[in-house]
């Protein structure tokens, strides 16, 4: 029996979904919870956590979950670790579906850095105006400059007030253009650009728009996962689902 879990949160997690509706696939989409109005989905959708490694374990084998396709974004680095993990535990194959990272082209000014920590290092300790656009759950690092203006764009207001004495937050949900990330910069006065490598084109505007004003960029570069298969396109998604055996479930066997 074919069930599939399908860990999501991005747009191309929302993209295969639609798919595997479209084919009679059995599958459960799962969010994490961080979003406060997450897209609505055509697969039955549970939210929130599941209890670390072992949760995760228990809920395959609870719900007799067959493989497991981990969409989430490339930056939910302990979401992947622990389905890695717990599919290795219960022996369910598990493919991670992500968008290829950015590559910088002529005309950008990137300086690739490891984690958050060296993140705040890069910025000048004052008189800098920053486009911080990497969510909301990492930004106590940066009070550690305060003389720095930072401005933000979220999907959700924040709930508690920021650990950033000297900022501004934009509420807007992607995907986003470049004409308008170039209005936004410029109106902003933006001088530097921060920016997670989470690929894809959604939200590659604001790259295309820094390049365009000649602005430095901090890329944070993607954690480190154990080794596991990994497909960028639907296409190859399914072509995975189908070397394990996975059938739509609105398949009926034919007799004999």
């Amino acid at each position: 029996m074919t069930r599939l879990l399908l860990l999501g949160g991005t747009t191309e997690a929302s993209r295969l979904a639609q798919h595997l509706a479209d084919c009679g696939m059995d599958a459960v989409f799962s969010y994490a919870g961080r979003t406060a109005h997450p897209v609505a989905q055509p697969l039955p959708t549970r939210i929130g956590g599941f209890g670390g490694v072992e949760g995760l374990a228990a809920y395959l084998a609870h719900e007799r979950i067959s493989h497991v396709i981990d969409a989430t974004h490339p930056f939910a680095a302990g979401m992947s670790r622990n389905a890695i993990l717990a599919c290795e535990q219960t022996g369910v194959p598990v493919l991670g579906y992500e968008r290829a990272p950015w590559r910088a082209k002529e005309g950008d000014h990137w300086t690739h850095v490891a984690d958050m920590e060296a993140t705040c290092q890069a910025l000048p300790d004052r008189g800098t105006r920053v486009f911080l656009a990497i969510g909301k759950q990492q930004l106590a690092g940066f009070a550690t400059k305060p003389e720095n203006h930072y401005l933000l764009r979220l999907v959700d207001a924040p709930e508690d007030a920021l650990p950033l004495p000297d900022a501004e937050v934009i509420i807007a949900r992607g995907p986003f253009d470049a004409a308008g990330d170039l209005e936004l910069l410029r109106r902003h006065r933006i001088t530097h650009v921060v920016a997670k490598n989470a690929g894809g084109a959604g939200a590659e505007a604001k790259l295309i728009a820094a390049r365009r004003l000649g602005l430095p960029v901090i890329m944070v570069d993607r954690p480190v996962l154990p080794a596991r298969e990994v497909r960028d396109t639907v296409e190859g998604v399914m072509t995975w689902l189908k070397k394990h055996h996975a059938v739509p479930a609105n398949t009926v066997p034919r007799g004999v």
